[in-house]
């Protein structure tokens, strides 16, 4: 099994954040086949992610957000991959943020 943890700050404050959560966990279901959940609170929110050989969490907090999750053997392998693809949709999703 293949960890993954990584976080990216920003300056949206917590209902922008959660607004591009949300947007976040949509792509992930329509792109990636994914089962997203989103538990709320009053100073963060947790979506929990998870389909066959892979399943985590993004935090989602006024100044950062933060990705965990755990790979299943068979996509273990895609370790590097599968990082390069969450951070390069968190920075997109942050870039169109900054841009509106």
């Amino acid at each position: 099994m293949a960890d993954i943890h990584l976080q990216r700050p920003h300056t949206l404050g917590l209902t922008e954040a959660r607004r591009l959560a949300q947007h976040w966990a949509a792509e992930a279901e329509q792109r990636l086949g994914m089962s997203c959940t989103t538990t709320s609170g009053e100073a963060q929110d947790v979506v929990h992610f998870t389909r066959s050989g892979v399943s985590g969490d993004l935090l989602v907090t006024a100044d950062h957000f933060e990705v965990t999750a755990k790979l299943g053997f068979l996509l273990g392998s895609f370790a590097p991959k599968i990082v390069a693809e969450i951070e390069s949709n968190l920075d997109r999703l942050l870039g169109q943020s900054r841009a509106a």
